[in-house]
């Protein structure tokens, strides 16, 4: 196919690169010049469009990429008999403002806190769900967009635009938030932050996300964000009464039932810390202990030193193969934090 992307930061430019790979001809467009020149110059697309119009024109798919403002205002602009898809993060308005026009509203659950063409990749979308909405859309149309989907190496979830919208307001939109609040928090003691650690920066680490975008989202899913905020803090509320009676059994009920739910969202891993220093090859040396060793690496992160000089990197393996991988850590000269 001809495939239109309007849009070439994270998600436009790595939509384009995978469809480069399969073998789609890829023509992009991007307000932002420089970041049409980014995803030409690192072959993220085939070719820029000198504007919109020229982008779309003889286009069999054209991708809607942008933030959810400019989709909006956008998608009833748009001129064209080629199938149409958006990737924004809230649903509702989009298929409204599409009314009419051959249309398949889509959102892909991946991303980084860092955007534009420059951190794009192909591989973005492998093993993540993509909601594919069904509302109004042509089952034909809908067959195309899941095939496509699916070859991006991404999970085709059905869902409609009010569901997804309700769904990405508690799993996305409300952690967003509570990241800001929880640092605002922190904030108001200049000491607090000084003793951050590993899950104080897990909870926070959207807060890295462009607030431009995310203002917008939040805004245009305001009908569920708001109710659902009220509703967490409701709960908080309810967990400080709790807490300030010291009822120890009810909190230990309500944390066993947390963590279970954690669980029940991937399976059961074993954590293996070692510890880096600030030096050429570290790294590869993890890669050649994790070759050896043949574990199945689940998740891993690093927390690096405040100022510099290495950090700690945790691996996250099946049940029975941390002490497998803790061997091969201390063949190649390590030592486990």
């Amino acid at each position: 196919m001809r495939v239109a992307v309007l849009g070439t930061g994270l998600i436009g430019g790595s939509i384009a690169a995978g469809l480069r790979e399969l073998g789609h001809v890829v023509v992009g467009w991007d307000p932002d010049p420089a970041h049409a020149a980014t995803a030409e110059t690192r072959g993220l697309i085939d070719s820029v469009a000198d504007d919109r119009a020229g982008a779309i024109a003889g286009a069999d798919l054209v991708v809607l990429a942008g933030p959810p403002a400019a989709v909006i205002a956008g998608v009833g602009e748009l001129s064209t008999p080629a199938l149409v898809v958006d990737v924004a993060g809230v649903k509702v308005p989009v298929l409204a403002a599409a009314a009419g026009r051959r249309f398949v509203g889509t959102h892909p659950m991946a991303g980084r806190e860092h955007g534009g063409p420059e951190h794009a990749s192909a591989g973005l979308f492998r093993g993540a769900a993509w909601v594919v909405v069904t509302d109004g859309a042509d089952p034909a149309d809908l067959a195309t967009v899941e095939g496509l989907v699916e070859a991006l190496g991404a999970i085709p979830v059905h869902m409609t635009a009010g569901r997804h919208d309700a769904a990405v307001a508690a799993i996305s939109h409300l952690p967003q938030v509570v990241a800001g609040a929880l640092l605002g928090h922190a904030a108001t003691e200049a000491d607090r932050l000084e003793l951050a650690a590993g899950s104080f920066r897990d909870l926070t680490r959207v807060a890295l996300s462009d607030p431009e975008a995310w203002s917008q989202l939040l805004v245009a899913n305001a009908a569920e964000v708001g109710p659902q905020l009220r509703e967490l803090s409701d709960r908080l509320g309810a967990i400080a009464a709790v807490v300030e009676a010291a009822d120890s059994s009810a909190l230990r009920s309500a944390l066993a039932e947390s963590r279970e739910r954690r669980r029940s969202l991937a399976p059961p891993v074993v954590a293996v810390s070692v510890i880096l220093e600030d030096r050429p090859g570290e790294l590869g040396r993890v890669g050649t202990a994790l070759a050896e060793s043949r574990v199945d690496v689940r998740d891993l992160q690093l927390r690096h030193g405040r100022h510099g000089g290495g950090g700690v990197l945790t691996l996250s393996v099946r049940p029975g193969e941390a002490e497998t991988l803790a061997v091969a850590l201390a063949d190649q000269g390590f030592e486990l934090a």
